[in-house]
């Protein structure tokens, strides 16, 4: 079922992220598959270790966590581009990065039959690289946070609860259905979907009132959609997932349930992700 099929059976929703957030696969990804694939697509060993370094930093651990695979790639092109060498094409790969409302295999391919750009090309051969390079994991590296299938369980009960992620669909669907997770999911919108902040924005067209409306994620692309629509975020923190998860059934769901979410709580929950990526 699509975003278009869905409909609204509760009169509470809650959008999950999943890598990074409910499932702990984001290190991974990027340490073995999302910057190794980098590397090799455009011959970069030559200066291989700095260049995986600052791919982790812009995708792992600052404030551009999380960020759309060809996003981050495009950033890590144009340091590339004027620090070690340069690349063919770049300028055709930001201005499609910067205006596609899809930034999806698909949608490259697209834009590819047009141009035919260089770029554009070892862009989306890496993309599926990456794919591949995931699918290939151990299942025992791809697992859920401690804590995320009871907390699941527990929002279930109240919410209508949809993954909302910038990944692969099929990678997601794999993960969650290994752990079973799928079984307290009502909706799957992943990368082909569109941007996170336009998925909340046709959920809420279902008939959800927006304060009844939780974004949970742990990045701030994922914070950026909840408040661009007008709609509550609560943050899984970096290294401190298992905490996080705990306070999300203990206190976020009753205070979101009961209606007093807003204000000092949700104001603390924000400052308290934008201090752990700073």
């Amino acid at each position: 079922m699509g975003l278009k099929e869905f409909s609204r059976k509760k009169e509470f929703l809650i959008c999950v992220d999943s890598d990074g957030c409910a499932m702990d696969t984001m290190d991974i990804k990027h340490i073995r598959c999302f910057g190794p694939c980098m590397v090799e697509e455009w011959n970069l060993y030559k200066w291989e270790s700095p260049i995986l370094k600052r791919w982790n930093e812009i995708n792992l651990y600052t404030m551009t966590r999380g960020i759309n695979r060809f996003k981050g790639l495009a950033k890590m092109l144009r340091e590339i581009n004027e620090t070690y060498t340069k690349i063919e094409g770049i300028e055709e790969l930001e201005k499609w990065v910067a205006e596609s409302k899809e930034l999806s295999n698909a949608a490259l391919q697209r834009s590819i039959d047009v141009s035919g750009n260089t770029c554009m090309k070892k862009a989306l051969s890496w993309s599926k690289s990456v794919n591949i390079a995931i699918d290939k994991l151990d299942e025992r590296d791809k697992k859920p946070f401690e804590g995320v299938k009871e907390a699941l369980r527990c929002a279930h009960e109240y919410a209508d609860i949809a993954i909302v992620s910038s990944a692969n669909e099929k990678a997601v669907l794999d993960e969650w259905q290994l752990y079973d997770l799928l079984a307290y999911v009502d909706l799957v919108l992943a990368q082909d979907a569109g941007s996170k902040a336009y998925c909340i924005e046709e959920l809420i067209k279902k008939g959800y009132e927006r304060e009844k409306v939780l974004m949970t994620g742990d990045a701030p692309g994922d914070c950026d959609a909840a408040l661009k629509n007008g709609v509550f975020y609560y943050p899984v923190l970096v290294r401190y997932e298992k905490e996080s998860w705990n306070e999300f059934i203990e206190t976020a769901v009753p205070k979101f349930v009961e209606g007093t979410y807003g204000g000092t709580y949700q104001n603390e929950k924000i400052k308290a992700f934008e201090d752990n990526l700073q």
